[in-house]
């Protein structure tokens, strides 16, 4: 792995646990359904996924969950372009309200992938909640309808995001330094 560090404190864990809380609120009002189905986009949503999940049934929301994972990035810092299904879903979302779950939106491709593959799999409607967006890294005209924190075109880990699988434990968001 390349040399780096990632002492830089971008998004702490209580700014996350405090915007996780404000976004199942506007999830919530933005509800009314008893067929909602959360899907999971692995592996960087699975911390993500989880707290607001924890939150629903405060909200008086409880939804099928599933997760699907998608590829697009390999071992690098930066998406390949292609995106394929490497985990689908198991739960039947036929005239379901779903809404995918995904760490980031950065060229938009893996998210635009996602809403289609969902859309033909026969989904009432698709909805998007992002912890992040890096709208400067756009190349698909796509948005978030719930989003986290709009970052600059930094690479982050931490909260699920990783860097070749490392960090993800981490309790907050930080930017990866690459050194010399």
């Amino acid at each position: 792995m390349d040399s780096h560090h990632v002492n830089d404190i971008l998004i702490s864990s209580l700014e996350i646990e405090t915007r996780v809380d404000e976004l199942v609120h506007e999830i919530a009002k933005s509800t009314s359904t008893d067929n909602l189905v959360l899907v999971g986009v692995l592996r960087g949503s699975f911390m993500f996924i989880a707290d607001l999940v924890r939150d629903f049934n405060n909200h008086g929301l409880h939804p099928r969950i599933d997760f699907m994972t998608l590829e697009s990035y390999g071992a690098g810092t930066t998406s390949n372009g292609n995106v394929r299904v490497t985990k689908d879903i198991h739960v039947d979302v036929t005239g379901a309200d779903v809404l995918i779950i995904d760490d980031i939106l950065d060229s938009g491709r893996t998210l635009s992938f996602a809403v289609k593959h969902l859309n033909n799999k026969g989904a009432g409607s698709v909805k998007t909640c992002t912890l992040l967006d890096k709208p400067s890294q756009r190349v698909i005209d796509i948005s978030s309808d719930f989003n986290g924190f709009s970052i600059e075109d930094i690479f982050v880990v931490g909260y699920g995001l990783d860097y070749d699988s490392y960090y993800r434990e981490l309790p907050h968001i930080a930017k990866v330094t690459f050194t010399n």
